[in-house]
This record gives structure tokens, sequence and C-alpha cells, in this order.
């Protein structure tokens, strides 16, 4: 039975040391092969509950958003109601690939100048930290709206085992502790997100218990009124409040912003459905998720490149080498042309075909790397080897999302990416209700990148910023081959392609793939990378190209599930990255 709570009169939460009669912490699994379906995910808690909902005859979309809103229990700094996200479904009887653009909007007030003061962009950490990031939330609708369309559950079945844990609460790891530690400087500043996260002004310890029943009070409320509080309601005038009056500490020095939302732009909100990305690689189907994210493009766009080149024969330097020019190449063009198809024409037919991507890859040499950045190229009049559509230079963006994918008995399957942007979003919870809000808007250009050149990506009203997420399925024949996907910023692209790459042309297995060292080439000079690939014998090689590398502490953490043989199925998670995921089926077999 779950505990109810009478009255709160502190807006903290109950933060206890672990006894000996305190849950354990949940295994990490890199991989589990089984029957009855299967959860990949960043979170233990979040995968059993999925697996659990599987178990008790749910289909693959009431687990996924089960272990979404799990998430936004045991991984609120990366996702929540808060946010937005995109959800990619295949559906096992049509054979259909559908999606579903959950992606957060800027509000009707705002204007190309919304990050603009006195002439000059804002400092970007100003503008994350501040009323002005924060875009119209769709998570919540994006559960609604998959569960209307193809779930089995309703809102409050789905939600209601993260409401649970968020009620009794869960053992704090090593993750969570250091996510709020990254942050505390600005979580205390604002007085909601201090007393939730910071009890007696520091992180919960590792081993205790974190418990927040003002979210799971909001959940019950949401579900209760199939959103209504949320997009119109009670939920949904603190939100507003919280986002034009920023809860600052008295006394506080940092600078915050008030943003203009009002709670017309909640009420205005919808789930848009679009067609997925697709394309055919190595004679498989490939789908991915539209405009206004560049995920599905991008990641196309760069396979396309590479199907030129039997990548299953090149020495792994020639392979690393191709993989790392045609992410360079398919950024180019990411950046000129991909912003929210309501607002500006995005060329998605010319960025996947073929024929733009052969005149792209026909720059790559096997003995010399392209320099940086390169110009981008017009996908509706392609020129072999040859760019002429301006320079195209990588803005980077914030690297803490999440992404969960599931599979069930009877084939359907989910790759579903989420996100409040920036590790703990705008740093503002709102009071009462224990939820962070996203700074999704910081994902909008601040500026034109050339003057007076009119950019698809630039702020408006109503519009939805361009996205990174790039949650992916690959059929063969019309069945799942695997599902995969990843948080990290503008990395997810290269960490969705390189996973791609490593399982279908270099034959690792999937968890070898997932857990292969990464690099990201995003049109730099110099490719971010992870140590042990910079450690690796290859690199000696590409140095010898002409790459440059740099180093990045950890690059994605994705999860993935793959058909096995007999009918199984095979869930895979990070082995380290982020603390190591977690894998599970129904049945292990």
């Amino acid at each position: 039975m779950l505990r109810t709570v009478a009255a709160l009169t502190l807006s903290v939460v109950l933060v206890a040391p672990a006894t000996a009669g305190a849950a354990e912490p949940a295994p990490r699994v890199p991989e589990q092969v089984g029957w009855g379906g299967a959860v990949s995910s960043v979170d233990p808690d979040a995968s059993q509950i999925g697996v659990d909902v599987l178990r008790r005859g749910g289909n693959a979309v009431d687990a996924a958003v089960a272990t979404a809103a799990a998430l936004g229990v045991t991984d609120p700094f990366s996702a929540g109601i808060g946010g937005g996200g995109f959800f990619v479904y295949y559906d096992a009887h049509s054979g259909r690939v559908s999606t579903l653009d959950g992606r957060e909007t800027a509000p009707r007030s705002a204007t190309d100048q919304l990050f603009v003061e006195n002439g000059k962009p804002l400092p970007f950490a100003e503008a994350m930290t501040s009323g002005l990031s924060v875009g119209v939330p769709g998570t919540p609708k994006t559960w609604q709206q998959a569960l209307r369309k193809w779930g089995t559950l309703n809102l409050r079945e789905a939600m209601a085992p993260a409401e649970a844990l968020a009620r009794r609460g869960f053992v704090v790891d090593k993750t969570f502790n250091s996510q709020i530690a990254n942050n505390a400087a600005r979580f205390a500043d604002f007085t909601s997100t201090r007393d939730l996260y910071l009890p007696g002004g520091q992180p919960p310890a590792v081993g205790s218990t974190f418990r927040n029943p003002q979210l799971a009070d909001t959940y019950r409320e949401l579900a209760r009124t199939e959103l209504a509080s949320l997009y119109g309601g009670a939920v949904g005038r603190d939100l507003v409040k919280t986002v034009q009056q920023p809860p600052v500490v008295p006394g506080s020095t940092r600078k915050v912003r008030a943003g203009a939302m009002e709670i017309s732009d909640l009420a205005r909100y919808q789930v848009e459905r679009r067609d997925p990305t697709h394309t055919r690689y190595r004679g498989l189907d490939v789908y991915g998720m539209a405009a206004p994210s560049s995920g599905g493009t991008t990641v196309g766009e760069a396979l396309n490149i590479l199907e030129s080149t039997d990548l299953s024969k090149v020495s792994d330097v020639q392979y690393l080498h191709r993989f790392i020019e045609s992410t360079k190449l398919a950024f180019a063009d990411r950046l000129r042309w991909v912003g929210d198809p309501a607002f500006s024409r995005v060329p998605t037919e010319g960025l996947l075909s073929q024929k733009f991507a052969d005149s792209r890859a026909c720059l790559i040499k096997s003995d010399a790397v392209l320099p940086a950045p390169q110009p981008a190229a017009d996908p509706n009049n392609p020129q072999a080897c040859e760019a002429t559509a301006g320079m195209s230079a990588l803005r980077e963006d914030a690297e803490r999302t999440t992404h969960l994918t599931v599979a069930d008995r009877w084939g359907n399957v989910v790759a579903y990416t989420l996100t409040i942007e920036a590790e703990g979003g705008s740093g503002i919870v709102v009071p009462g209700r224990g939820f962070l809000l996203n700074n999704e808007l910081t994902d909008f250009e601040f500026v034109p990148p050339t003057a007076g050149v009119p950019h698809p990506n630039l702020p408006g009203p109503g519009k939805r910023p361009r996205s990174s997420m790039a949650p992916t399925i690959v059929l063969d024949h019309g069945k799942v081959l695997l599902a995969v996907g990843s948080p990290g910023g503008s990395t997810i692209i290269t960490t969705v392609t390189q996973i791609l790459t490593a399982r279908l042309d270099r034959n690792m297995s999937l968890l070898d793939a997932v857990a292969a060292p990464r690099a990201s080439q995003r049109n730099a000079a110099t490719t971010p990378a992870e140590a042990e690939f910079i450690a690796a014998a290859t690199t000696a090689g590409l140095q010898a190209i002409g790459h440059k590398f740099s180093q990045n502490a950890e690059i994605g953490a994705a999860t993935a599930v793959e058909r096995a043989s007999n009918g199984r199925w095979r869930a895979v998670a990070e082995p380290t990255r982020r603390g190591g995921g977690a894998a599970r089926v129904v049945k292990v077999g």
C-alpha cells in the first residue's frame, strides 16, 4: 500500500542514511539475454520497473513510459516531466515505424532576440540558469499520446510504479551524488532546489535513501487529471510562476533573468506525430527522428557517406578515419539546414539522398584529413566534391540526456530519448512540485552564425529548438534487428553512428560496440575522444594521416536492444560510463 503524505510543512525531501533494513542498490548489469521482452536504461530501478510492466502483460510502450517516469525520479538531472524528448516506435503487427515529437517549445512571446541584450548574445551560463531558457515541457504529453496510440495501460497505471518509487525512495549512488555536487553552486541559489537536493547544505550521501514525496504527489495529480493540471491547471500555474519569478535565495549574487512563459503557452502545447527519417544501409532500413531533431538526418547522412566503402574489409585505422570524416561532413550540413520544420523548410529528402552523400563522400581521402570546419553543401543541388553553401562551425550543446530502449514479447520496440538539456536543466525546481525545469531554449542559436544570413535555428514564438537526439531503430526485412540511442548533446549523433558501424560493419557484438572507446568529430579541427580511444594502438595511425585529438572524460551512455535467436531479446547497457547501465529481460535464458 502506498504511503500517503497528509501535509508537507517543509519543502524538503526526506533523506535518511541507509540502515540495516534499507534496500540494497539494484544491480547494474550491462547485458542480459532472454525471453518475454527487454528493457535497457541507465538506472536499475527504472529498468526493473519497465521489466515488471512487461512481466504483467504490458507492451513495449507501456514499459517505456513506466521506465521514463521512473527515470524522472532516479535520473532527474537528465530528464523528467519538466523536459521533452523524441519517441520512436516500431509496431510488429504493421511493420511500421512511427515517431512522436515531444520537444519543448518557446513561449509565444519569444523573438529572435531572446538571448540578446544590448546587441550582444548573453553568456551561455547566464542564459542557461534562468527563466529565459525554459521551454514548454512536452514529456508528459508524449507519455499520454504514446499510451493512447499504442499502449494498453492508461497514464495513471503507467506512472504508478514511479510514484511509489518517489515515495519510498531509492539508494543514492555515486552518479546521483556527483551530479548534485557538480551543480551545487547554482542549486544553492534557488530555495526550492537547495531544499530538495542540498539538505543541510550537502548532496545526499552515497548509500542514503532519497525520497521525493513532492514529485510523487505531482505524478499522482498529473495522472488523476489526465495532465490538465499541468497544461492549464494548478501545476501549470506553479510552473509559470517559477519561470516568471525564479525562487532565487535572498542575497544571492547570481544574475537570474525571468522568463515570459504564460499559462496559455502550456495550454497550447501539442505533441507532433512525424514521419521518421529513413535510409538504406547495407541492405538494412535505418529509421530515426526527423526535424526538429537533427539526429535522424545526420546519422543517416553519415551512414550514406560510408555506404560506398566496404568498412568490413578496411583496416581499423581506415575504418575509424572514415567514420570520423563522415560525421565531420554530416555535421557541417546539420548546422546549416536543420531547424523547426514549422518555421523553415528542412531538406530532409535531400540530406538523406545517396546522390548527396556520394557528393560528400568523394571529398574523403584515405591519406589525408579534411580541414575543419568544413563548409556545408546544398542538398538541393549536389555538386560532386564541392561545397558551396557557406562555412559551418560547431556550437557546443549540453551533454546530459537519457535514453531507454524496450522490446516486448510481441516484437514491438521503443527507442526513446528524453532530456531537460544541461545536467540539472535550468537549475530551478518548481516549488512544492519536486521537478526541475529544462533549459532547452539554449539549443537555439543565440545569434546567426553568419551575420546577416537567416538561420533555421534562431528563437521564435512557439518554435522548437534543434536537437541532436537520435533514437534509432534498424530493420532487416521488416523485422527489428536492433534499436539504440544515447545521451550526450551533439555527441549523441557520433555515438549512435559509431555503435551502428561497429555492430553492422565490423562485426562487433552489440555489447562490445556499446563499450568501445569513442571519438566524436563534429566539424572541428580537433576530435574529442575518450582516454581509452587515444591510448589505443590505432591512434598513431590516425595521427599519421593528420587527425588531432583532445581528451574527453566520457562520451555518451548508450542503451540498446537486439533480436537474439529463438525469439529471445538481448538488452545492452554501458558497462562503465555513468557508473554503468542496467540491462534487463523478463526471463533470462
